[in-house]
């Protein structure tokens, strides 16, 4: 396929899933009721269509293709999606906006929501209220009642153990549960994640709330704009605070212990081993929501996102070994395969590219990060926005014409690339 048609095909894709995501700027409650405790065992024969048409289908969505892979077999996950995490390009998935519990996963839009509130370096004396509402038989840390603690403990706490009695106390800080999950929501709003549905801020089991494959995935890209979302969430093992004890001759000692990343393509298990190129995101296993995974991973420069919700094979490590296969099949499709869907931007994003900007030309069709037929850039850079999108465009606009084509350069325009830790990049 030429360039030309590459562009006119991405911007068509783009323009629908934009159009879309519009069509479904209805309040919530309306967009995405909210679905019966428990689960139907298929998925529903409508679901939500952000970001193409056929991501809102039943069933596995993929081009294949002379030249393509196929699809790893025996997949038994409920849901998956493989995106390419700079473009936005979604290049297989299967029932991606089936709405589903989504366990600890939901702890990255609870830290996309609050990371920027707080400075690492703040330091909070927990007290017994701010942990009365952990639910039972939750995933801890080890904070203590009358210890103080940094943001950048509580945050570890959050990420390497998956820490509800971290997450309670941060929800404290920001001035409670309620505000806090209310606000967990208006972001995935903003997100346009609008399977998305919080109740509890950690993700512990609760009727009515639910995320996406999909929905997840726009969140974890979300959050890898965030400098300090990077480095939490690749961190393998750091040191934690514990609690204050007096020795013999009473004087006050408070040792640290070791935590170490849950996240097993991240850490390594005894029937898995470390991911190549792995650099986080958020794992999770629940009751209701069974185990959910949301990776992404770097490999020869094209950076990979992975959601797998609720792998039916009641094998140890399933969720992880269907990530690993899932990426190993997006880094060889990559460059190969058709995209079935699109990552929409967040909702501002769209709102903003709609107003046409006076003398706005660019050099060339490429994008920034080597996402089109370019080269990469070299060094990615927090927060760049695409360049060069009007080469494209002017390329689309004798093809859609008017408003959707300005959408559809919005959507050029957040695409984004950011540099992924070196020591996480580096393992093996």
């Amino acid at each position: 396929m030429s360039a030309p048609q590459k562009t006119i095909r991405r911007s068509l894709l783009v323009t629908s899933a934009v159009v879309s995501s519009l069509a479904l700027s209805v309040p919530v409650s309306y967009a995405a009721p909210s679905p019966s405790p428990t689960p139907s065992a298929t998925p529903p024969a409508n679901m939500s269509t952000v970001g193409g048409e056929r991501l809102g289908q039943p069933g596995t969505q993929v081009e294949l293709a002379s030249g393509v892979p196929v699809l790893p077999k025996k997949l038994s996950a409920r849901s998956w999606i493989v995106a390419d995490a700079e473009s936005g390009e979604v290049l297989a998935a299967h029932n991606a906006h089936w709405r589903l519990a989504p366990a600890s996963t939901l702890k990255m839009l609870f830290a996309d929501t609050l990371l920027p509130k707080f400075p690492s370096s703040t330091e909070y004396e927990v007290t017994p209220s701010d942990l009365v509402d952990v639910g039972s038989g939750s995933s801890l840390v080890g904070i203590k009642e009358g210890e103080s603690y940094t943001v950048h403990d509580l945050w570890l706490g959050v990420f390497l153990r998956s820490g509800n009695d971290a997450v309670h106390v941060l929800s404290k800080m920001n001035g409670g549960i309620d505000k806090t999950v209310a606000e967990m929501n208006a972001h995935a709003e903003e997100l346009q994640a609008l399977d998305t549905h919080a109740v509890s801020p950690d993700g512990y089991d609760a009727p009515g709330q639910v995320s996406s494959a999909y929905d997840l995935t726009l969140i974890a890209r979300s959050g890898l704009q965030k400098e300090d979302f990077r480095e939490y969430c690749s961190t393998v093992s750091a040191k934690f605070p514990g609690e204050t004890k007096k020795t013999k001759k009473g004087k006050k000692v408070r040792e640290s212990f070791e935590i170490q990343n849950t996240n097993r393509l991240l850490s390594g298990d005894a029937d898995i081993s470390v991911y190549q190129g792995i650099a986080g995101v958020k794992n999770g296993n629940t009751t209701n929501a069974g185990a959910t995974f949301t990776g992404v991973a770097e490999r020869n420069g094209k950076v990979l996102l992975v959601t797998v919700m609720n792998p039916e094979k009641d094998e140890h490590n399933e969720v992880y070994k269907e990530t690993a296969q899932l990426f190993d099949w997006g880094f060889k499709a990559a460059g190969k395969v058709q995209p079935v869907g699109e990552l929409v931007p967040p909702r501002s994003a769209v709102e903003e590219s709609a107003q046409p900007v006076a003398g706005d030309s660019g050099a060339d069709s490429g994008e920034a990060g080597g996402s089109g037929d370019g080269e990469p850039a070299a060094k990615p850079v927090v927060g760049a926005a695409a360049e060069g999108a009007s080469g494209g465009v002017g390329i689309a606009l004798g093809v859609i014409g008017g408003l959707l084509v300005l959408l559809a350069t919005g959507v050029y325009l957040v695409n984004r690339r950011w540099p992924l830790p070196d020591l996480v990049r580096r393992r093996r």
